[in-house]
């Protein structure tokens, strides 16, 4: 994190949240980072992957669904997560305007292990073709935990573009929270470069409605 110094990150930090207090949104604006990369082409070199969870909730209106095996439905009930038991999947018909709907609809899936091998016959390839193949969730582990997990994580995956942008809180945590999130995002993007920082030709902090600010 040494190219951006602490004391200019917090005052960064501090300035976004007072634009935000300033103009009250009816809803919490999210926070990101944008990346701009360079000497880098995504054509010849390698494209990284990686994810990482940070300390803090990033993706608290991330939508979670459940499908599950009697068990895990019941357990959704009681956190008031949505969720899909066999049946549900079964009278979907592997109708594709049906599937893609339900996959419009939620950010992410958690599917049992009895369902999860059963996903190419209830479903068909579609959820694989729209991204949205479910998270295997065992019974052995705790699902609030494994859904916070999951808004807590940051995925980076460099496509055709070399422009990157992540969610990384929103405006409703502190300025510490904040600090703590975008110095593990930045320090895990730049181990994913081939040459790290040199890699690196912008990276702007942004919430949703308000103005970017270059970090570096």
């Amino acid at each position: 994190m040494s190219k951006i110094s602490p004391e200019f990150l917090k005052t960064s930090i501090n300035g976004l949240l007072a634009a935000s207090a300033e103009k009250k949104r009816g809803f919490v604006e999210t926070v990101e980072l944008q990346f701009g990369l360079k000497n880098y082409d995504p054509q010849k070199d390698k494209r990284f992957s990686g994810s990482v969870k940070l300390p803090n909730v990033c993706k608290p209106k991330l939508a979670v669904c459940v499908l599950g095996d009697d068990i895990h439905c019941d357990q959704a009930k009681k956190l008031s997560v949505d969720y899909r038991d066999v049946e549900a999947l079964k009278n979907m018909n592997k109708n594709k305007k049906l599937i893609k709907k339900m996959a419009k609809k939620y950010d992410q899936f958690l599917a049992s292990e009895v369902i999860i091998r059963q996903i190419p016959k209830l479903l068909g390839p579609h959820l694989t073709k729209l991204g949205k193949f479910p998270t295997l969730i065992t019974h052995a582990e705790n699902m609030e935990e494994k859904i916070n997990n999951i808004k807590s994580t940051v995925k980076f995956q460099l496509k055709k573009v070399i422009c990157l942008a992540v969610a990384v809180g929103h405006v409703g945590l502190t300025q510490a929270e904040l600090q703590l999130n975008i110095q593990l995002t930045i320090n895990f993007l730049v181990s994913l470069l081939k040459k790290n920082w040199q890699n690196i030709k912008t990276i702007y902090l942004k919430s949703t409605m308000g103005k970017p600010i270059r970090l570096y």
